[in-house]
């Protein structure tokens, strides 16, 4: 099972062209995967570097056609004039799907830092061994170290609450069946990727890995898994300085803790320069 993250920078290249058909193409040529997860995803975005475009989230269907869709705007306002303009994640799936969910993350009020509502997209989907995966992608705050923190906490809480549903589902009645209230396939495994905007050395990343009080459930780094003490490779200011004077790792894979022997192998693309980050290809062995 290969899944692809990469935030996108709404598909602008180092270049500054916007172009979702390259971007999908250089995915493709990385592995045939199984899922891709991508953030920055624009809608009607004309004053971003290269203008965004209209609904990039359907550009991106069409290019894959053989491939189920799910996009999440975090944001999505309104021009002066009535225009929406949505700003998200989104996750590509040939597997089939078995439920979508949009997590929208803590937003505490944080004067004076610029800063944008986050969420994380979660599609839960059907393998032929292992049953149930649910795959979530996010992109925390930036700016706000306040609104990342807040998030670093939600997603840890959304690991409890899916391995709660998992060993405890909802009932199941006959009377429910064709109902909002059908129980789905419990995922009794999970991955997490994205952009987290923080590095390893930062107490938010220990913090994702680390069980609540009463829980050993937690988030487990998918690059350790496989390259032990080796240092992640860089996936941010590689080719753009624009954000700081040296590359760094903030671009990352998490498991459960059901995954683990799984991870058969991840790694970081660092010569693409169709975003102004670097996708990252993790392999699981089912």
């Amino acid at each position: 099972m290969n899944i692809i993250t990469w935030n996108t920078q709404w598909c602008c290249g180092i270049d500054g062209l916007v172009s979702p058909q390259r971007l999908i193409e250089h995915a493709r040529s990385m592995v045939d995967f199984d899922v891709l997860c991508l953030q920055e995803i624009a809608d009607n975005y004309p004053h971003l570097q290269g203008q965004a475009g209209l609904n990039q989230a359907a550009q991106i269907a069409a290019l894959l056609p053989d491939f189920q869709v799910f996009f999440g705007a975090a944001v999505h306002r309104f021009t002066p004039d009535g225009q929406a303009q949505r700003f998200g994640n989104l996750i590509a799936t040939r597997l089939p799907p078995l439920q979508v969910q949009h997590h929208a993350l803590p937003y505490p009020a944080d004067p004076g830092v610029a800063s944008m509502p986050r969420m994380c997209t979660s599609v839960s989907v059907h393998t032929p061994h292992l049953g149930a995966v649910t795959i979530m992608t996010t992109h925390l705050e930036y700016y706000s170290h306040l609104q990342r923190s807040a998030q670093v906490e939600a997603l840890r809480a959304l690991l409890q609450q899916s391995t709660m549903q998992a060993q405890q589902p909802p009932l199941d009645s006959a009377e429910h069946a064709g109902t909002p209230f059908a129980p789905v396939q419990p995922a009794a495994h999970a991955v997490l990727c994205g952009d987290f905007n923080l590095s390893p050395t930062e107490a938010e990343y220990t913090r994702l890995q680390t069980a609540p009080d009463g829980g050993d459930e937690h988030w487990y780094d998918a690059w350790p898994l496989c390259q032990g003490q080796q240092a992640h490779t860089p996936t941010f200011r590689l080719f753009d300085r624009r954000y700081g004077p040296e590359p760094v790792s903030c671009d990352f894979f998490f498991v459960s803790q059901s995954l683990r022997s799984h991870v058969q192998s991840i790694r970081v693309d660092a010569q693409t320069q169709a975003s102004d980050h670097q996708p990252v290809l993790l392999t699981l062995a089912l």
